[in-house]
C-alpha cells in the first residue's frame, strides 16, 4: 500500500501526467474487445441483469489483469499455451454466436454467471496486451500501474454499454463481434513462441503473413462455424 501511495507522489512531475494520458488512451484503444466479449456474453441476460453482468464481467477482467501483471503473464511466454489460450477463444467466440435457449426451469442466477465464466475464460487470453501496454506506461510506477488497470472498468462497461445498445439496432454486429473475437485468437496463435521460431526469415511464409492469414482464418472460421452450430441447432428444435 505504501508503495502505492509513494507512486503518486510524482504527481508535480510532467511526465507523471503523460504517463497518466497515456495509459487513459491505451485503455480506450484495447478495452474494445473485453467490451465486445461481455456485450455478446450478456445480451441474452434479462434486462434487469444485463448491467449487473457487464460490472461484475469488468471485475472479472481487470482481477484478470492483476493476475496477468504478476504470474500469468510469464506463463504466455512458453511453447503452445497461446495456441491452446487462441482455440480456447475460437471456441468461445463460435459460442457467442450460438447462446442457449432461454429455459423456463434455469435460474436467472445461472445465466448470469454463465455469461461471467464465458467473459472470465476469454479474458484470460485477452488481458495480455493491455496489461504489457500499461505496464510500460506506467514504466515502473506502481500507482499508475494500478491507477491503469482501476480506469479499465469504466473503459470496458462504456463500451459494452454502447455495444449492448447497438445490438438491438444492428444485429449483424453479432457476427462482426465475434469475427473480431476469432481475428484476434487467429493472432494469439500465430504469436505463440513455436510458432514464431517455425515462421522466421527462412520460412516459406514470413511470419508478418502467416499472422496476417491466421488471423483472416480465425474471423472466417468463427463465422462459419457460428453459422454451422445454429442451423444444427434449428435442425433439431
Amino acid at each position: 500500500m505504501s508503495e502505492i501511495l509513494s507512486g503518486f507522489s510524482d504527481y508535480t512531475q510532467p511526465h507523471f501526467w503523460i504517463s497518466v494520458v497515456e495509459i487513459i488512451w491505451i485503455n480506450v484503444l484495447l478495452s474494445g474487445d473485453n467490451a465486445i466479449v461481455i456485450a455478446l456474453a450478456c445480451r441474452s441476460l434479462p434486462p434487469k441483469q444485463r448491467f449487473g453482468g457487464m460490472v461484475i464481467g469488468t471485475g472479472v477482467a481487470l482481477t484478470m489483469r492483476l493476475v496477468f501483471a504478476t504470474v500469468v503473464s510469464s506463463l504466455m511466454l512458453l511453447p503452445y499455451i497461446k495456441i491452446v489460450g487462441g482455440a480456447a477463444l475460437l471456441w468461445i467466440a463460435v459460442k457467442l454466436l450460438t447462446p442457449d435457449e432461454p429455459d423456463q426451469n434455469t435460474a436467472a442466477a445461472d445465466d448470469l454467471w454463465r455469461a461471467v465464466k464465458i467473459i472470465a475464460l476469454a479474458d484470460i487470453v485477452m488481458s495480455l496486451d493491455n496489461v504489457i501496454a500499461v505496464a510500460a506506461a506506467a514504466n515502473g510506477n506502481t500507482a499508475l500501474l494500478v491507477f491503469g488497470l482501476g480506469i479499465s472498468i469504466p473503459a470496458i462497461v462504456a463500451g459494452a454499454t454502447v455495444i449492448m445498445a447497438m445490438l438491438n439496432y444492428f444485429p449483424l454486429i453479432i457476427w462482426g463481434g465475434a469475427a473480431v473475437l476469432g481475428w484476434i485468437a487467429g493472432d494469439v496463435i500465430a504469436t505463440d513462441p513455436i510458432v514464431v521460431e517455425n515462421t522466421g526469415p527462412n520460412a516459406p511464409i514470413p511470419h508478418e503473413k502467416f499472422r496476417l492469414y491466421c488471423s483472416i482464418l480465425g474471423a472466417v472460421g468463427v463465422v462459419l462455424g457460428g453459422r454451422m452450430l445454429r442451423a444444427r441447432r434449428d435442425q433439431l428444435v
